[in-house]
């Protein structure tokens, strides 16, 4: 029988994100209540394709406004409990729970990798043409794995991840429902003579 609760998985997800952030050296930089932990449906129920996605709040160097074509453009910003959100971390459901154990870990490594080390707003800018990944994604992720290894070398309580091992259907039989918090990607917005404060 279903639990009377829903299963909240941007509560559970926001747990396991400020462990890694708190005890992997790596990730002291993030400051998780500025980072709106989210899901969204994945369109298709196959488990290849996007896992998740961090979707910055701020242009390069953590700017406001950035100019695109000649005219100026902001992002609209969003506030949780009057607090503004930096980022929006978006994890796809059902076919991230769907993987195995090690790979989404190995997706959350990789997605909070790509804050910037200033936690400014901005991602993470590798050097060379191609700043998100590195020349080669390969190296990224073997990365990842590799900070993944160390985290798990120390310790981290077993039940951040009791919800990782069900699966989504699982969930679903267990309480019922998954539910969490959903924002839309924010839009990009003209802006006109603002004085650039950031």
């Amino acid at each position: 029988m279903p639990t009377a609760e829903p299963f909240d998985f941007s509560a559970a997800m926001r747990r396991c994100c400020e462990d890694v952030a708190t005890r992997h050296p790596a990730f002291h930089h993030i400051r998780m209540q500025q980072v709106a932990v989210t899901f969204a449906q994945a369109r298709r129920q196959v488990l290849y394709g996007l896992q998740a996605k961090l979707t910055p709040m701020r242009f390069e160097h953590g700017r406001l406004y950035t100019e695109r074509d000649g005219r100026r453009w902001t992002v609209q910003r969003l506030f949780m409990n009057d607090v503004e959100m930096l980022y929006i971390l978006t994890f796809y459901l059902p076919r991230f729970l769907n993987q195995p154990f090690r790979e989404k870990l190995v997706t959350v490594f990789h997605e909070l990798y790509h804050i910037h080390p200033q936690f400014n707003g901005d991602i993470r800018r590798l050097s060379g043409h191609y700043h998100v990944h590195s020349r080669r994604q390969r190296d990224y992720d073997r990365q990842m794995e590799a900070f993944v290894d160390e985290y798990l070398r120390m310790n981290p309580p077993s039940e951040l991840f009791d919800f990782f091992a069900p699966g989504f259907r699982g969930l679903q039989n267990k309480f019922g429902s998954v539910v969490g918090l959903q924002i839309p990607i924010p839009r990009l917005m003209p802006v006109d003579d603002v004085r650039d404060s950031a």
